[in-house]
């Protein structure tokens, strides 16, 4: 096969999802808390200085855990204004309350997401 012939046969192969480039997923989602007020402004019972955590996606449900500006979090769902996500770095990885790298539901609206997000 001539040079020409099996770059064509490559590219074939990675636009079919057959070669060894990677295809991202859903999974493949960061984001950045922004929006919110610094930690140093923290104060749970004003809700002042985090973004609350949630067991599902709405204000009513209960708050169980925290994250913090700047932090990333892996999203993985989206349910209308709301993101599913897990902390990967920053404060939340040691919060003020709640566990360590909490896992739930925030606004989507203080989230900057980047990727293949869904």
């Amino acid at each position: 096969m001539t040079r020409l012939t099996s770059g064509i046969a490559a590219a074939v192969l990675v636009a079919a999802g057959l070669g060894s480039a990677p295809q991202a997923l859903a999974g493949d989602c960061t984001g950045r808390v922004s929006g919110v007020r610094p930690i140093s402004s923290y104060d749970h019972r004003t809700g002042a200085g985090f973004l609350a955590v949630r067991r599902g996606p709405s204000s009513a449900t209960r708050q169980i855990g925290e994250v913090y500006a700047g932090d990333l979090l892996s999203v993985y769902d989206r349910r209308g204004n709301w993101y599913h996500v897990t902390c990967m770095e920053g404060d939340c990885e040691d919060p003020l309350w709640g566990p360590a790298s909490p896992s739930g539901w925030v606004s989507a609206r203080y989230v900057r997401a980047r990727g293949v997000c869904p």
